[in-house]
């Protein structure tokens, strides 16, 4: 749960970080980007660490990290010092999420692995969606620090817990030197397309921008085709190959691309529109969350008892549904109950399908390779969520509020459409063999 809380948490934290540190909107949202830039990118190396030396050191070692980065965060006292906390703080949580998400592949059987990795993505979405709200009471208790201290209430009895209950078996018994060049090449090509994505090279010339486009499709390039020659390759090609792996990262991504635009669109949209207010806006988001939440679990055991496919494929295509009636939503009196309901049937798919999918994926691999499954999976999530964020401003901006809206909502149903369809393609019981 500290991975998600953090990255909304500090939403509501940064007006009061910008007044204390007189800076800007573009310079404090930097403290929200470095974060996500932080996990997408070294969530596979977080993955494929644990896959060489066992997911209890890398577990341990997270948490504790992640504690010693959130003091230094509460304690910072510039700008700086602060936006490095913050990248520490993904480094910690690149290193552990990953690596728990692998051991339930390890160490839960098939029949129960969906309906638990159900109940831990049903944590996740309520850590997510409460960070906004435990924000701002965090914040009126004891300051903007007060958002980073609070983690400890977090961490110290998980580190109790991982200490006491976590196999202490290394995966790997061969020694294989490590894929340094592959990390590094990742990193850039990941840092570097989302500066581009976010806007980070707008000030460049035109000329400049078409040739870091074309250095960082070269790296791309260079990059698959060195990893797939690697005897032990940070980031394996050869998962792609596997339609299943393939699928379910394709469907994640699409998914999280339609669901974070919709959550950062919403309140844009009732902010312009006259005779809302700020209770009525969190109890629309609040109709996204609260169904995923309460489904997810649901949605892994009939992905225990059906297969993978079709509890997946059904709330993807509820997903659909729910954004494409949004599309008739019109500035009238009943607008809160077509946005209420659209967005309660969208978090019902979302609850479903959720299990389902990562499952998949995580059972598409072999035991011993979880961990750098795990890690792409959860990178192709946070591509979907850096794209969705990245063309909002595009989409929404220029002049009427409701027409780019319906601008939004119409990408956003045909990202969800396309993960639906991707999802057929999702083995119904899957196996690395």
């Amino acid at each position: 749960m500290l991975a998600p809380l953090n990255s909304t948490m500090i939403g509501v934290a940064l007006p009061e970080i910008m007044g204390e540190f007189s800076t800007d909107l573009v310079t404090g949202s930097w403290l929200v980007i470095s974060y996500l830039v932080t996990m997408a990118s070294l969530q596979p190396v977080g993955g494929k660490l644990g896959d060489r030396f066992g997911r209890r050191p890398l577990i341990l070692g997270g948490l504790a990290y992640f504690a010693v980065a959130s003091l230094g965060a509460a304690l910072s006292s510039d700008l700086s010092q602060l936006l490095f906390c913050r990248v520490q703080q993904g480094i910690a949580g690149a290193i552990a999420l990953p690596n728990g998400m692998a051991l339930v592949r390890e160490i839960i059987p098939a029949e129960r692995r969906a309906s638990r990795i159900g109940l831990l993505g049903s944590a996740i979405v309520l850590a997510a969606a409460a960070g906004p709200p435990l924000g701002g009471v965090l914040i009126r208790l004891g300051g903007w620090r007060a958002v980073f201290s609070a983690n400890l209430l977090l961490i110290v009895p998980a580190l109790i817990l991982a200490w006491r209950v976590l196999p202490a078996h290394v995966v790997e018994t061969r020694r294989r030197s490590f894929d340094v060049v592959g990390v590094v090449q990742l990193m850039a090509i990941l840092v570097g397309g989302a500066v581009l994505m976010t806007g980070g090279a707008r000030s460049l010339p035109p000329a400049a921008t078409a040739g870091l486009i074309a250095l960082l499709l070269a790296l791309a390039i260079h990059f698959l085709y060195r990893e797939s020659r690697q005897e032990d390759p940070l980031f394996q090609p050869r998962f792609f190959l596997r339609r299943t792996f393939a699928a379910g990262c394709a469907g994640v991504a699409l998914s999280n691309l339609a669901m974070y635009t919709t959550f950062l669109t919403i309140p844009l949209l009732l902010a312009a529109l006259p005779g809302w207010s700020s209770t009525q806006v969190g109890l629309v988001l609040s109709a996204l969350w609260a169904p995923t939440v309460v489904c997810a679990p649901l949605g892994g055991r009939l992905a225990d008892h059906w297969g993978r496919r079709w509890p997946t494929t059904l709330g993807l295509l509820l997903l659909t549904v729910g954004m494409g009636y949004l599309t008739t939503l019109q500035t009238g009196g009943d607008s809160l109950w077509v946005m209420l309901t659209g967005l309660g049937v969208a978090g019902i798919g979302l609850g479903l399908s959720q299990a389902g999918l990562q499952t998949a994926v995580l059972e598409s691999v072999s035991r011993q390779q979880s961990g750098s499954a795990s890690g792409i999976y959860s990178t192709s999530r946070y591509v979907g969520s850096i794209v969705g964020a990245s063309a909002l401003p595009m989409l929404f901006g220029g002049g009427d509020e409701m027409a780019g809206f319906v601008r939004v909502l119409t990408v956003v149903v045909i990202a969800a459409f396309a993960a639906t369809i991707a999802s057929l393609w999702i083995d119904h019981r899957p196996s690395p063999d």
